[in-house]
This record gives C-alpha cells, structure tokens and sequence, in this order.
C-alpha cells in the first residue's frame, strides 16, 4: 500500500486514505440549502474514493455568507436539507465533512462568474462587520466595526451551526480562519486595527478565533475531530506570518483542534504570492513539525508521485486537492492505479478498471 492510500485516523475517526477534497465554492445554493448540484458535485467525490469530503465554506449566518449563493447551516432547516448529501458520501466509504465560515468584510459580492462585484442593499447585498472598518478593496463597501455585542452574537452562530453540522451527520467540522475571511481579519494586523480586547497585541488579535475555536470543539462530539483551515501567511511585509501561525496553531492544539488546514493569502488584493507546485507545503511542514500536530498540504498539488511523496517523507499527514479533483472527480482511483495500489473500485465502474 501506498502511503497516499494508509488511513488516518483522528481521534475515534478513520479516514480511509490521505486524500481529501478541499473546500471550494459553488456558488449554486438558493437560500442557503444544497441541492441536487450538489449531491453529485460532492457526491462524485466521494465515488472518487477521496477519502475526506469536505464542503464549500458555509455560512454561519445569511450575514456570513460571500455570495448570496453560497452555502449555509443557519437553522435547523438547512440541516436537513444536508442529510441526502452527507448520507450519500458516506454510503461511498468516504468521511462527510463541513466547513464553517463567516465572510466578514468580504462578504456581500457577486459570484465570480457573475463579475465578483460587491452588492448594495438595491441588488441583493447586506452591510459586513468586521473588526474595523477597512474595505477588502476601495470597491468593495466600508464595513460596519462589529461590537462585542456582534462577536457574542457571532459565537452563538458558531456553535448552533456545529450542532447543526452534527444533526445532518457530517464526521469532521473545519473552521475557515484563512483567505481574507472574518476569523483570518482579527488575526492580520493589516485588517484588525481595534484597541480593545480584541485587537493590537498578537495576544489580543488571536481572542476571537481561540475563542470560536473553543465553542466549536466544546459543541462538537468528543470522539470526532476539528480542523481549522489558516493562511499561514499573508504574503505581506508587516501582515500575518508563520512565526504567528505558531503561536496561534500551539494554541489551538491545547483547545483540542486535531488539525491544521496549511493555506495562505487572501487577505489583501495586491499580495505577491509565489504560486507553484506544493508551494504552501513547507508551512504544512513547519508546523507538525514544531508543534507536533497533524497538517494537511494544499496547493498546485497535482500528480500522484507528488502527493505520495507529501506523505510517505512526513511533510504532512494529508493533502487536500482542489482544481485537480474539478478536472478529474476519479483522480483517486486513477492515482492508486499510477502507485499500484489495489483501492477497490465502485462495483459500477469494475469493468473500467483495466
């Protein structure tokens, strides 16, 4: 067996293989509810025999949400409607996961396709909150500074949504503290420029995060494990970085998060990233590495020999694939047949297997 295709396991959890699906927008809910898109989008994944599926970001609340289509778990509604879906992925032999997030000031913005502009109240948009009041853009709107009021408020979005996540029976919870969105805005002091409790200081900047953190995991089944997806960097001098991200992440690992999801960038339009293949993997390794927990890669991770070598050298204990598993929903399977590795086939498809 392949090292790419040895399980994982995370507290009572075990993941069938290292290969997990990232989030990644669909932009295609109405209301926030999943629908038949994507039953098969990740349904398909899951067929795939990726061995972690793990939803787009879905919103804590319809304030949280980037898009008017995105995702969301805000009430017992939309968990239900998660059911046929997380159901169905586990019928595979795949784990269900889900991501919580909330956009904070980038929410509010068209779908990419439709021109990513920021909305206003006339055309669907809402106001964003946001530690301080500092737009992603000059285009986009000017958020509204959120009061400890709002972050009360917030943490109790948080950990309906967990609960909610457990109702519609996904396996693993991930928060999304990266890209630019709301917790990665109190970590960077490029967007968190509060005096109060919850800002200056790196102590301070982390308050928020730590403490959704901390409801997640307390609301979230013991036997089951929490993920937080970070931009270890943001690409920019004076902004968030890894030695930060070591902080933070040593941090979390006394909460109970079980791992780390290694991202970077997002937080500001005009960082020069250094795109290439398995770019953000050495964070990846930095971090289980220091702080002894488990990592996931992400990033232009695209070939079998690639992703086994991430494993089988320690680099990190999983690796999560995004555009290449939207090319190719069977890049699974296709990978064990390249590292000769026997992973059994769906009964459908056998006679492809040649």
């Amino acid at each position: 067996m392949s090292q790419l295709f040895s399980p994982l396991k995370l507290r009572q959890l075990v993941i069938p293989n290292r290969i997990f699906v990232s989030p990644m927008c669909q932009y295609s809910s109405l209301n926030g509810r999943p629908d038949d898109w994507h039953l098969v989008h990740y349904g398909s994944r899951a067929v795939g025999k990726s061995g972690l599926v793990i939803t787009e970001a879905t919103a804590v609340t319809p304030d949280g949400r980037i898009s008017p289509e995105d995702l969301g778990i805000w009430s017992d509604d939309h968990a239900e409607a998660f059911m046929p879906m997380v159901d169905f992925i586990k019928a595979q032999g795949s784990i269900a996961g889900i991501q919580l997030a909330h956009a904070g000031r980038k929410a509010s913005v068209a779908a990419p396709w439709l021109g990513g502009a920021p909305l206003n109240s006339q055309n669907r948009g809402w106001q964003s909150v946001a530690p301080s009041p500092i737009p992603f853009t000059t285009s986009f709107q000017t958020p509204r500074v959120a009061t400890v009021e709002d972050l009360d408020q917030i943490d109790d979005q948080f950990a309906k949504a967990t609960c909610r996540s457990m109702q519609a029976g996904f396996q693993v919870v991930e928060l999304h503290a990266a890209h630019g969105y709301l917790l990665h805005q109190f970590l960077s002091p490029l967007s968190n420029c509060r005096t109060d409790e919850f800002g200056g200081s790196l102590e301070n900047r982390m308050r928020f995060p730590l403490r959704i953190a901390a409801t997640v995991r307390k609301n979230w089944p013991e036997k089951l494990p929490v993920f937080m997806r970070i931009s270890t960097t943001d690409w920019v001098e004076g902004g968030w970085d890894l030695a930060q991200s070591l902080v933070f992440c040593r941090r979390l690992k006394k909460l109970g998060i079980d791992l780390i999801d290694c991202s970077s960038g997002g937080l500001v339009a005009d960082a020069v990233i250094p795109v290439g293949p398995g770019f953000q993997t050495p964070m990846a390794t930095a971090i289980k590495n220091k702080l002894k927990i488990k990592t996931a890669a992400v990033g232009m991770i695209t070939t079998p020999a690639q992703a086994e070598q991430v494993i089988a050298t320690g680099l990190a204990d999983a690796v999560l694939l995004g555009r290449e598993l939207l090319r190719d929903p069977y890049w699974p399977l296709h990978a064990a047949q390249v590292l000769k590795d026997d992973v059994s086939w769906p009964a459908q498809y056998t006679r492809a297997k040649g």
